[in-house]
């Protein structure tokens, strides 16, 4: 009976040991995860900042463009006129009187 007892505390031991070792095992895992778990989140907000960055380069970019278009715009229109002006200026410099319907 004694032998039997002490069997079964050596596969006790074992057990524990074994324990023990899974244990410390996990431990480590988990600081190895957390580990690389902030390398992430700096990488993430690095990555964040710089497209926050992009983000306001490209709307004052998109700010300007606007205001070109808007001022080219403004040049055809004066353009526009100035083309359908330039018809009847033509006539009348020439002296052309068109014919009375």
């Amino acid at each position: 009976m004694a032998r039997a007892k002490n069997a079964g505390k050596g596969r006790l031991e074992e057990a524990m040991a074994t324990l023990l070792q899974n244990q410390a095992t996990l431990v480590q895992t988990q600081a190895a995860f957390v580990a690389r778990m902030a390398e992430n989140d700096a990488r993430r907000a690095e990555i964040e900042a710089r497209m926050a960055e992009t983000d306001r380069i490209n709307a004052e970019r998109f700010v300007r463009i606007e205001a070109l278009l808007l001022e080219h715009n403004r040049i055809l229109q004066e353009h526009t006129k100035i083309l359908e002006d330039l018809t009847e200026a033509v006539r009348e410099k020439i002296g052309f009187k068109a014919p009375k319907s």
